[in-house]
């Protein structure tokens, strides 16, 4: 046995660290489990060496915004840590991490126990709550709240918690191509983001622009979820010269030869969110989810999920012993 906890998490994105820090400072023994080979869920960055320096790329989420107080005081907290800064670029609201997207996330998990690189395969009942079998290792936990991708939840769901995993099922998510990209020199580009709600490409920032970067002209093209369909099953090499023609054709620069060139596909990137659901935390199973899916497609609303499953879990256990 690899552990044993309170409530085990299976989701270090920042759903599941939000809720992980919440029932953490309730007084809880937590685990995460994340496949991940470290922070970051869809605010992942990636790392690259172009000319003998390390480069990073924001390839998921390009940058966040604040509403609601409670977010507002994570994010100022993560400000005064230097995790975090506005980027006007991107609005007046727009928030990256720094020095890399991941950073809130990164010191979020720094005071959770977070396993990384493990990935949660099967669940099933056992004395006093449940057991989480992932590869060789396997953990039990009174509770267990899962905080990944809709589709995801309700594979992993299906057999402990059908409910559960029917309403993640009903989610459908657009994919989307992300295109790292790195030049000698500046492109002809004046703006450092360009946004398109028709075009190929949806999205493309000037990545070594954003606060806290250096080095060289870096740029993170986004595909249209049309486009990302389109592409969706092809060479991740083919699609990089398909989608670097199409940022050169919407931003009417001439074409440049990359001296770097990478391309993700990210299949679960826009959740259709079932607004208003916030999280759902089955008492009699206890079994939980969390996950922009069920509050707002966006880093805010995956941070508000994950702290209204813990607080739905913490209002059961007051119950429970009262």
């Amino acid at each position: 046995m690899d552990g044993h906890c309170d409530i085990l998490i299976i989701g270090g994105g920042m759903a599941g660290l939000s809720a992980a820090t919440a029932l953490a400072a309730a007084g809880q023994r937590i685990i995460v489990l994340d496949k991940g080979r470290g922070p970051g869920g869809r605010m992942a960055a990636r790392r690259a060496e172009i000319g003998g320096e390390q480069i990073g790329f924001d390839h998921g989420a390009q940058y966040f915004t604040a509403r609601d107080p409670a977010f507002c005081e994570a994010v100022a907290a993560w400000e005064a840590a230097g995790v975090a800064a506005r980027w006007p670029a991107a609005g007046e609201d727009a928030w990256v991490g720094t020095p890399g997207m991941n950073a809130c996330v990164k010191a979020m998990a720094e005071t959770l126990d977070v396993r990384w690189g493990v990935r949660a395969e099967r669940l099933e009942q056992a004395s006093g709550g449940w057991r989480i079998e992932a590869g060789d290792q396997s953990f039990t936990a009174a509770r267990v709240l899962v905080a990944v991708p809709a589709e995801q939840a309700a594979v992993l769901l299906a057999e402990p918690a059908p409910e559960l995993a029917a309403l993640a099922g009903d989610i459908q998510s657009e994919p989307c191509w992300a295109v790292m990209a790195g030049f000698n020199a500046r492109l002809p580009i004046a703006a450092d983001t360009y946004r398109s709600d028709t075009g190929p490409v949806s999205w493309a920032a000037r990545n070594s622009a954003k606060p806290g970067r250096s080095g060289v002209e870096t740029w993170v093209i986004h595909a249209s979820p049309t486009r990302s369909r389109e592409l969706i099953d092809l060479p991740k090499e083919e699609v990089a010269q398909i989608l670097l023609a199409d940022f050169f054709a919407a931003t009417g620069a001439a074409s440049a030869a990359p001296r770097h060139l990478d391309t993700h596909r990210w299949l679960y990137a826009l959740p259709q969110a079932l607004s208003g659901e916030g999280a759902r935390f089955d008492a009699a199973l206890r079994i939980g989810i969390a996950g922009d899916y069920l509050h707002s497609p966006r880093v805010e609303g995956a941070w508000l999920s994950g702290r209204a499953l813990a607080q739905a879990l913490l209002q059961e256990r007051v119950a429970s012993t009262s």
